[in-house]
């Protein structure tokens, strides 16, 4: 069942055939394809050469339930929103990008689900930015892993009171990733809430622009 198959897909900053790299743009429940994107363009304003990719979830939401829910009651969606990802990341590979030269980028939803789609398909991406976002299943859940991230910058930033993420699950997936060969950042910012800061958006820039 392909539910977020077919839904649009935004685009923005160079073209995917001139770009030196792509960003690759998650939003969260209930969020848009065009608030994300207009993230991103903020992101690059001062990194020439990326390009944006920004898909829209079906109804609004990559999966129905809380992402620490088992992972059962979150299919057949969550299976159909990480073959969205894969998706973007093999169409920038055909374009002559690949996956280290790829970032992706989240807010809550959308956070969990780069994060997710890392862990699941570890290998050198140019960063993953989760900003208020955790891996999805419920705590302790056991993983097997097969391959590795290979020093990918892995960047969570989260409050210590996000009603949706909480800070145990923030760090249960930093130190999880860090197994998995990730170069991980985890930054929990005190009485913040639930949105994105400016010292978040300016380590996010940083890493686009390290992108070569």
């Amino acid at each position: 069942m392909k539910i977020h198959e077919g839904e649009p897909v935004l685009s923005g900053g160079a073209p995917l055939r001139e770009a030196k790299g792509v960003l690759l743009l998650l939003h969260g429940r209930g969020g848009s394809a065009e608030d994300i994107l207009s993230l991103g363009r903020s992101l690059i304003e001062a990194v020439p050469g990326i390009a944006l990719r920004a898909p829209q979830a079906a109804d609004r939401t990559w999966y129905p339930q809380r992402f620490l829910a088992p992972l059962s009651q979150n299919e057949p969606f969550l299976t159909s929103a990480l073959a969205t990802v894969a998706g973007l990341i093999d169409q920038a590979s055909a374009a002559g990008i690949p996956p280290e030269r790829v970032a992706l980028l989240g807010f809550s939803q959308g956070a969990c689900l780069s994060l997710e789609f890392a862990a699941r398909h570890p290998r050198r991406y140019a960063a993953v930015v989760a900003l208020s976002g955790a891996l999805i299943g419920p705590p302790g859940l056991k993983r097997s892993p097969t391959g590795s991230l290979a020093g990918t910058p892995v960047y969570l930033g989260c409050s210590d009171r996000d009603f949706h993420i909480p800070e145990p699950s923030v760090r249960e997936s930093a130190t999880y990733l860090e197994q998995l060969g990730g170069q991980v950042r985890t930054d929990i910012f005190p009485g913040m809430g639930h949105t994105v800061n400016a010292e978040e958006m300016a380590i996010a820039q940083a890493l686009i622009r390290a992108i070569r």
